[in-house]
């Protein structure tokens, strides 16, 4: 059986570029939610003139779509991801732009009747209103307030939940950007972490569950989660999604 420091230096050796998490088959699972993003996303896709996927990571969700719409683009804040979006996506000749996740979207006003994100770090509702076409829908799978926050108590201690996700705070940005929301829902999702090299290299790749995280930092914490999994079986945290959807009116 590996010791703790062979699978905390497993953990820090795994590359954390795009979102695809396959390497946590075996190590940790995730339930997801009922109302299936991506199946929601290949069928807004087959239907659209023009849409836009905000945040897009590597491409990885987007790509999984079967039919794109005559014209797609992405953004996407982090470099690293940026070439693995554009070989992604390539296949529909998307274009992906290099755009911070609080910036002013480089689109023309009303350019895309559909606008998509799969759990962006922030929205700029004024931005998603006005690249919208009157009509036009933005669907998106975020993270709800308190994700994962049994994760990020145990090694941080309590924290505070950001209300900024919460769905009445979500609504009322969107309706105050004039779009109005037809659809919001919430769900918490039980994930486990079934080994210590999964904690890390989670915390590695999805950096606002703990800011800030390194290995070093965190080592005592870690140890102490490592023995609790040891003696005890996987550590359980719930995940919160909400999927939304509005319409510009």
């Amino acid at each position: 059986m590996p010791t703790f420091e062979e699978l905390v230096a497993e953990g820090e050796a795994v590359p954390t570029e795009g979102w695809d998490f396959s390497w946590f088959t075996g190590r940790a699972t995730e339930q997801r939610p009922s109302w299936g993003y991506a199946g929601l996303l290949a069928a807004r896709m087959a239907t659209a003139g023009a849409a836009l996927d905000l945040q897009t990571g590597g491409g990885e969700v987007l790509a999984s779509i079967p039919v794109a719409p005559p014209v797609l683009a992405a953004t996407e804040s982090w470099p690293p991801n940026l070439a693995i979006a554009r070989r992604n996506l390539a296949k529909f000749g998307a274009t992906v732009a290099h755009v911070g996740d609080t910036d002013d979207l480089p689109f023309p006003d009303g350019h895309f009747d559909l606008v998509v994100s799969r759990h962006p770090v922030a929205v700029r509702w004024d931005e998603v209103h006005r690249v919208l076409r009157p009509g036009g829908t933005y669907l998106s799978q975020a993270v709800g307030a308190g994700s994962v926050r049994e994760l990020t108590d145990f090694l941080m201690g309590p924290r505070p939940v950001d209300p900024g996700r919460s769905p009445v705070r979500t609504a009322a940005d969107a309706e105050a950007a004039g779009l109005e929301v037809v659809d919001l829902r919430q769900e918490a999702l039980r994930v486990e972490f079934h080994d210590i090299a999964a904690v890390v290299h989670f915390l590695r790749k999805v950096i606002w569950i703990v800011p800030g995280f390194t290995a070093a930092a965190y080592r005592d914490r870690l140890l102490e989660l490592h023995g609790f999994i040891e003696r005890h079986g996987p550590f359980v945290a719930h995940s919160q999604r909400l999927l939304v959807e509005a319409r510009r009116r």
